[in-house]
């Protein structure tokens, strides 16, 4: 979807979202013979400079004022995926995935982890160790306190993740950061998490990567481990 603004990508979902489960609710009427088929869509897109606030989080920690979101030329939006606060901006790929669950697994906490899992095969391929830390949803720098003795223990979230499902119907999805500039985490406390920092794949590397190579890998990631089939 390229730069696209925040409330077009989200009223975009909210239709795709809305279609599939009035599609869902049609078929409950019709014998299976002529049920239709449920579509199931990755939607990639980067936002210019938005913070969002899931239906759990605390506005406390939003650090800035209306002047100066403006200031930094940036918007914010309370919204419907679980999860506390978090940041997009150019340079950080978003996926939001529009898939009915019903198609593959009705489990949620499944699809969770295979969302962090695709991230971290992603990373793999740039030759960056991802994981998670116990009790926060999300891939992680450093996640493993075992392999750092004696070093201190630094874990940096690379992705944050946050989903919204109704009749397994799934909205909103993850963000990875890739090139994105990160000293706009500082103006929230990300996540809700006050004593983590937050990376990115240009800062973890040094250099700056080419985000359709990134997006490319983790669609490809996604596709094999939901077991989907790519059309056109």
């Amino acid at each position: 979807m390229g730069l696209k603004d925040y409330q077009e990508a989200w009223d975009y979902q909210e239709d795709l979202f809305k279609s599939v489960v009035d599609l869902k609710l049609a078929n409950r009427d019709l014998p299976p013979a002529e049920q239709h088929e449920t579509p199931n869509r990755l939607l990639f897109v980067e936002h210019p400079h938005v913070y969002t606030l899931g239906k759990s989080g605390s506005e406390a920690n939003l650090l800035l004022n209306d002047n100066e979101l403006k200031e930094k030329e940036a918007t914010y939006y309370k919204i419907n995926r679980g999860g506390d606060i978090t940041y997009h901006g150019p340079g950080q790929l978003v996926c939001y995935p529009i898939i009915d669950l019903d198609n593959f697994f009705t489990d949620i906490h499944k699809y969770l982890r295979l969302l962090e899992e695709a991230v971290i095969l992603t990373l793999a391929e740039y030759g960056i160790k991802g994981g998670r830390v116990e009790k926060f949803t999300g891939v992680w720098i450093e996640f493993d306190k075992g392999n750092h003795k004696g070093m201190g223990w630094n874990p940096r979230k690379i992705c944050a993740i946050g989903v919204k499902t109704s009749r397994w119907v799934t909205m909103h999805g993850l963000a990875l950061n890739v090139n994105t500039d990160l000293s706009y985490f500082d103006n929230i406390i990300p996540c809700g998490i006050d004593d983590k920092a937050v990376t990115s794949i240009a800062h973890e590397l040094g250099k700056k990567v080419d985000m359709q190579g990134v997006q490319t890998k983790l669609k490809d990631h996604l596709i094999k481990l939901m077991g989907m089939e790519e059309v056109d």
